[in-house]
């Protein structure tokens, strides 16, 4: 089998694990919900503290940047902690368990310590990366623009090494690296056709709005368009929970070479991995 096949396989098996375990949906849900309500906690800090004045005057503009700092590494760590529990929860299953959210939960917070530093150190690359981009040319933003695509893609596999190997942050880089080059095709193919799915999943979602619009006018094209933005969040959490779920399929590869859709023989050596 070739790296295409294998790759369009893992994706498949992501989406096999989904339909086995549809309590993993609950975690990009929490992921979503909880970065909302520090969104809105930062935006009240911020007037509470400046006041509008002090924000339309720009005197206040370091109480800005603190609170943009401790909200990007905020929003960093919940993303990647509820990241981590689909990923525990996708490995159980792969091992031939039954997962819980409860599972995932506790993966997770096992790791806690290893997931904080890498949210502290990722946010600080990104925040580097946002206030140079601030500061240079058209060139210059392109530039700093593909390294933050550069970077993304070779810290793709940081949270199941995070989890699994318990390495620190840059050493999970350097291990997610040297994994990225082993399954670079697989990777790229599983992505791109977890991608597609999901694609000509989403585009139906503009049915209900043409429906609507026939049979309703423009009553019926408004009832059609909250339908459709229902579905799409609903997609959206799917495709998010998939491509986690796709992560931990790859570094599974990557590390067992493991591709069957029958989650027989993976067993990783930490007892808290299988039930």
């Amino acid at each position: 089998m070739g790296r295409i096949g294998r790759g369009w396989k893992l994706a498949k098996m992501s989406l096999s694990i989904i339909r086995k375990d549809k309590e993993i949906l609950i975690f990009p849900i929490l992921s979503g919900l909880v970065t909302i309500l520090i969104l809105a906690s930062f935006f009240v800090g911020v007037f509470f503290s400046v006041g509008l004045d002090g924000l339309a005057s720009g005197s206040s503009s370091w109480y800005f940047y603190a609170f943009f700092a401790v909200f990007y590494f905020v929003s960093f760590f919940v993303s990647i902690f509820f990241n981590a529990c689909v990923i525990g929860c996708a490995t159980i299953r792969m091992n031939g368990g039954d997962p819980t959210v409860k599972d995932g939960l506790r993966i997770a917070m096992e790791n806690i310590g290893r997931i904080a530093a890498w949210a502290l150190f990722a946010a600080t690359v990104g925040l580097i990366i946002r206030a140079i981009q601030e500061r240079v040319g058209f060139i210059g933003k392109l530039i700093m623009g593909a390294l933050g695509v550069a970077w993304t893609v070779v810290t793709y596999f940081v949270v199941p090494v995070l989890i699994y190997e318990k390495l620190g942050p840059w050493g999970s880089v350097k291990r997610s690296a040297s994994i990225l080059r082993k399954t670079w095709g697989e990777a790229l193919v599983g992505n791109l056709g977890l991608g597609l799915i999901f694609v000509l999943l989403g585009a139906l979602g503009i049915l209900p709005i043409i429906l609507g619009a026939l049979i309703g006018g423009g009553v019926g094209a408004i009832v059609g368009f909250v339908v459709a933005i229902v579905y799409w969040l609903i997609i959206a959490v799917i495709a998010s929970a998939a491509q986690s779920v796709l992560v931990a399929a790859l570094y599974r590869y990557a590390t067992t070479g493991k591709v069957s859709e029958d989650f027989e023989g993976f067993v990783f050596t930490q007892p808290w991995v299988s039930r």
